[in-house]
């Protein structure tokens, strides 16, 4: 007895699932995907300023999503100033997920610990979201017009960042 309700509850379970494959909401696919122009943001640097993605029209732009937090993150951090610094036809935009910061003052710290130079942007509006942002780090590699070239979801290396530049 105790094995004939069991199948029939699996082959109900079977035959719903089946039903709601063929029957159910069919929702587009959504997301960003490599050719699609990547949404224009305005955010706040650490400095004050604001930046905004459409002002990099013309280079090729890194937008890197990170935290202080994330130890891949701060591995990465001297190449992408690196990367920068080396090329002037490339700017890298460092995103900081402001939101899961201690403090804006904590992101300053890290910014003068590791010298860096490249503009970081607090990210307090949610921009990692339009942009999918799921695990840290997470770097955009725009074209000259801002179309997405690729996205890497994982710490690169300068060589790495390079090879996708083709520089």
């Amino acid at each position: 007895m105790w094995k004939k309700v069991m199948a029939s509850a699996v082959l109900l379970v079977l035959i719903g699932l089946l039903a709601w494959n063929l029957f159910g909401p069919k929702e587009p696919a959504i997301g960003l995907e490599i050719g699609d122009q990547a949404p224009d943001f305005e955010l706040k640097t650490l400095d004050g300023k604001t930046a905004s993605l459409s002002d990099y029209r013309g280079k090729k732009v890194l937008v890197n999503f990170w935290a202080t937090w994330c130890k891949p993150c701060r591995t990465e951090m001297p190449d992408l100033d690196a990367i920068r610094s080396e090329n002037d036809q490339v700017e890298v935009l460092a995103v900081n997920l402001t939101t899961t910061e201690k403090s804006v003052d904590h992101v300053a710290a890290f910014r003068d610990e590791l010298k860096l130079t490249l503009p970081v942007l607090l990210d307090q509006k949610g921009i990692q979201a339009r942009y999918q942002v799921l695990s840290y780090p997470t770097t955009y590699i725009l074209d000259e017009k801002g179309r997405i070239m690729s996205v890497k979801h994982q710490m690169l290396t300068k060589k790495e960042i390079e090879t996708e530049l083709d520089l």
